[in-house]
């Protein structure tokens, strides 16, 4: 694509990197084909290669966003199913990230707009904050009907029946090893931590386990992402640099082999560290993180995962965007699945999203339910017993439109290996497992 920005314009290195990205696009439509949206609106410009075009005008002309601009570019999930298909390398995710803090710096929203995106960025990223919030929301629920708006109506509908009690887990500490082999962080999170704290509880105790000493480090807390998608640099560069000096000070003082992320929309954010610090005086610092960033499936393919027998067990693998576009990472999943014993299915539409993508099943809640509905679809004409996934969004937004027992995969993996039942198969309102498993 010939693109015009000015030598002036491209002083500006998030620009300069727009160009990059802009020139590589050939307009070949590929990304079409395994776009959400293109498939649920039927609009191009609510395409990769139609919201690049609105791009490419925005920026090179430095235009003041238009409503226009704005709805198809709040529209995107981020899914980066696009990056996985273009055949010329369209570096898509920093393109869009960059039209984002253009828009949040350049477009005055509607007052509705901006108080719904100021509350999400004070309270999600804080998991004491986002507890008071989900009992609010929890008491309300009843009354969701009631609402005006169909995004405070997907806020209270989105709260969960019951709020698990805070896991100390999560405190600052160290988790020895049986037989260390490794020594590695792990990243608690934030909205994972108050909406469900089995999942962090779990991977504790499947690496340690199998020979990896656990670490949760002083200050280390949300990755940034969610405020990060919403072009709100200054807050998602903030609490990322808490991250970066938090674990830099664990890998000075004491030495880590990884940084462990159970959380995939983190991971992808995490491992994009590098180049978000790379004109800031932590650029050296957060490329080191970058470096050793794994998610929790990779650190397990390292480690010895006994091979556990046929379990007779259904299990529906839902694929994370971020984690098989975001972070290339497909087979690893499924693979420690099936070593444990189990049987993993996978949906015909494994590649596309299931509309959580973050904050988009709360800012865009007509979308993300049509992408839900069709996701639930595909994954219970499996008929399985157990549905697992490796991002807490996925497994909220799935959870809420079925019966089946929807678990993260190191659940399943530290029960395979020793570890409790997930409690999540025996919740109210979910359907046991068909089938009896490590009896």
């Amino acid at each position: 694509m010939q693109t015009t920005f000015t030598p002036e314009q491209l002083k500006d290195p998030g620009t300069a990197r727009a160009n990059e990205i802009l020139r590589a696009c050939v307009h070949c439509g590929f990304c079409t084909a395994t776009c959400p949206t293109y498939q649920v609106l039927g609009d191009e410009l609510d395409s990769p290669r139609g919201r690049i075009y609105l791009i490419k005008d925005m920026l090179e002309n430095n235009r003041t966003p238009d409503e226009t601009t704005v709805k198809h570019i709040d529209r995107c999930l981020s899914c980066l199913a696009c990056m996985t298909t273009c055949p010329s390398g369209v570096h898509y995710m920093h393109l869009v990230d960059h039209a984002r803090a253009y828009i949040e710096k350049n477009y005055d929203r509607p007052l509705t707009d901006r108080a719904l995106r100021w509350v999400l960025a004070q309270i999600l990223p804080y998991p004491t904050r986002f507890r008071l919030a989900l009992l609010g929301a929890k008491i309300g629920r009843p009354f969701a009907r009631l609402m005006p708006d169909a995004r405070l109506r997907a806020m209270l509908e989105m709260a969960p029946k019951t709020i698990p009690p805070v896991s100390r887990n999560d405190d600052p500490q160290t988790f020895p090893a049986v037989g260390k082999k490794m020594r590695v962080a792990l990243m608690t999170g934030c909205a994972q931590r108050a909406l469900n704290t089995d999942i962090n509880d779990a991977t504790i105790r499947l690496l340690t386990r199998l020979g990896a000493e656990v670490v949760v480090a002083e200050g280390a807390g949300c990755c940034g992402a969610l405020t990060h998608h919403m072009g709100k640099e200054k807050e998602s560069h903030a609490t990322a640099a808490r991250n970066i000096r938090a674990w830099v000070r664990e890998m000075d003082a004491g030495g880590l082999d990884a940084i462990v992320i159970n959380t995939s929309g983190c991971g992808t954010t995490v491992k994009d560290y590098g180049h978000m610090f790379r004109n800031d005086p932590l650029a050296a610092d957060a490329a080191r993180v970058s470096a050793i960033a794994l998610d929790v499936s990779e650190v397990l393919m390292k480690l010895d995962l006994p091979k556990g027998a046929d379990k007779g067990t259904k299990v529906a693998y839902h694929a994370a965007c971020s984690l098989q576009h975001g972070q290339k990472i497909k087979t690893f999943p499924k693979d420690l699945l099936k070593r444990a014993g189990f049987t993993v299915l996978e949906p015909a539409d494994s590649h596309l999203c299931c509309g959580s993508a973050g904050t988009y099943n709360l800012m865009q809640p007509e979308i993300s339910k049509q992408l839900k509905t069709r996701k639930v679809k595909t994954l219970e004409a499996l008929t399985p017993d157990i549905i697992a996934a490796g991002n807490i969004g996925c497994m909220m937004q799935i959870g809420g439109g079925t019966e089946v027992p929807i678990v993260h995969t190191v659940e399943l993996l530290d029960w395979a290996t020793g570890g409790p039942q997930p409690p999540a198969l025996t919740a109210p309102g979910k359907r046991a497992p068909a089938v009896p498993i490590l009896r």
